[in-house]
């Protein structure tokens, strides 16, 4: 199943386990070094004292969460007894809006930003990418990896290909920037997708474009009708793309609903349909074969290929805003929202967080799980990770030592 790499913004002007995550040399690509540049940060020395938590009142915590099974509040880093004194700032978290992760091939995790570039953490160090170093702008709307260990950027100032060979031969940074200079049909772009015949589809503010590593060429999806929305700009934005198990490849559109490609026909679904809202920010297909959609005003719904089904606050869903969608690898569907948190179904229910568990859940961004099996929240007030019921921030510091 080859799932792209989608996101929405919050806005566009910039408005664990216990144990460390280790990353064994075995998944590294054979000639390539991890030795990158060390962070030349100031590394601000922290005290982690003991913890202490407070207990949400079952009954308030049902009533402000419609459904959902209440989670018990857990301290995050940022709410442990020294940070009350001295909490992380800004300059100490990995940045402020972390819109997208992605773990590649060696191990490395690469961290989206909407105003630092992108961020590379080899498990020792980071390093960040942005215009002064070869990188295409400071804002990454997405990132995927293609199956030749490509990494490609959606980015604000076009799109960026990360290629490690070139890098390590020949010490330089390894990438190329293409703009609408190269053919790409809009230097605003949201989303990317690698699709399994070796072909890259990239969702802009002006619609869409397909790469064959050499041409760009648009392919057209219709323009929303925004007569009931005279303020809204951009009827042609695509703001996520997948491909499923069949092969088939789907556009989230702003305002038109989603459309579904299959290789000669374009079929459009939208709110008469069944979706919950035409204004879809994000897509997933589950390991069943069900596809979920994010959307902005209508929360959540998911479509079995016949049927739509809507979650809201009734089921415990928080808010209407849903942007990214992940199910991890025991089956868990984690949903992150803007101004809300975030919330997992097991199958059958949604538990919800929110800021009482960890002070940065208010809007959530991107969601990873890695290699590890670790689960990385991306937030508008930096990293999160969150193991066995409780959420940690995790800032430069803990970059630096390894944790």
């Amino acid at each position: 199943m080859n799932i792209g790499n989608c996101e929405w913004y919050l806005s566009r002007a910039n408005v664990a386990p216990t144990c460390p995550l280790r990353f064994d040399t075995t998944m590294f690509l054979a000639g390539r070094s991890s030795d990158y540049a060390q962070f030349r940060a100031v590394v601000v020395t922290l005290l982690l004292l003991s913890s202490c938590s407070e207990q949400v009142k079952t009954s308030d915590h049902n009533k402000s969460y419609g459904g959902a099974t209440p989670p018990s509040a857990q301290p995050d880093s940022a709410t442990l007894a020294a940070r009350l004194t001295q909490p992380p700032g800004e300059t100490e978290q990995i940045s402020q809006y972390i819109r997208r992760m992605l773990q590649d091939r060696e191990g490395n995790i690469w961290f989206g930003t909407t105003s630092d570039g992108v961020a590379r953490y080899d498990g020792r160090s980071l390093e960040y990418f942005d215009p002064t170093n070869g990188f295409s702008s400071n804002w990454v709307g997405s990132m995927a990896q293609a199956p030749n260990s490509d990494l490609w950027f959606a980015t604000g100032g076009g799109v960026s290909r990360y290629d490690p060979v070139a890098a390590f031969r020949t010490g330089g940074t390894g990438f190329t920037n293409y703009t609408t200079k190269d053919g790409l049909i809009s230097d605003q772009v949201w989303s990317v997708l690698p699709d399994r015949n070796g072909g890259l589809w990239f969702g802009t503010e002006e619609g869409v474009s397909r790469f064959d590593g050499r041409t760009f060429t648009s392919f057209p999806i219709p323009a929303a009708d925004f007569s009931d929305h005279p303020n809204y700009k951009y009827p042609k934005q695509i703001n996520c793309i997948i491909e499923d198990r069949s092969g088939n490849i789907w556009f989230a559109s702003n305002g038109g609903g989603v459309y579904k490609y299959n290789g000669s026909t374009l079929t459009n679904l939208a709110e008469k349909d069944g979706l919950c809202n035409n204004f879809v920010q994000t897509i997933m297909e589950d390991k069943s074969g069900n596809l979920w959609f994010g959307t902005r005003y209508g929360g959540l719904c998911t479509y079995d290929g016949k049927v739509f089904t809507s979650y809201g606050r009734k089921d415990g869903v928080l808010g209407d805003q849903i942007w990214v969608i992940h199910q991890d690898s025991g089956g868990t569907i984690w949903i992150g929202a803007s101004g809300y948190g975030l919330c997992s179904n097991n199958g059958k229910t949604f538990t919800c967080y929110t800021e009482r568990d960890a002070a940065g859940l208010k809007n959530v961004q991107s969601i990873l799980e890695d290699a590890n099996g670790q689960l990385w929240i991306g937030t508008s007030s930096g990293v999160y990770r969150y193991s066995g019921g409780r959420f940690s921030n995790w800032t430069k510091v803990d970059a630096l030592r390894g944790e």
